[in-house]
């Protein structure tokens, strides 16, 4: 799975406490294996975000993106 990341995703990372850094690394590379794997909870979104996804880093964190193609998506 080709990932890209917005300014937008790049400027919230650079704030999350490095606990949070360090699940996110690890919640990334199972997403890059099997973008549905049930230990990310991926889901899609609905209202003004339909056309969105997300996965859960923790309970209070989680990546939205989008596919942009069969095998490329953008946090």
């Amino acid at each position: 799975m080709e990932i890209s990341t917005s300014a937008r995703f790049e400027k919230s990372y650079k704030k999350l406490p490095s606990r949070i850094k360090s699940t996110t690394k690890e919640k990334e590379q199972i997403f890059r294996e099997t973008p549905f794997h049930l230990s990310l909870q991926t889901h899609k979104l609905s209202g003004k975000e339909k056309e969105h996804w997300a996965f859960w880093i923790s309970r209070s964190y989680r990546i939205k993106f989008i596919f942009l193609g069969d095998n490329e998506v953008l946090f």
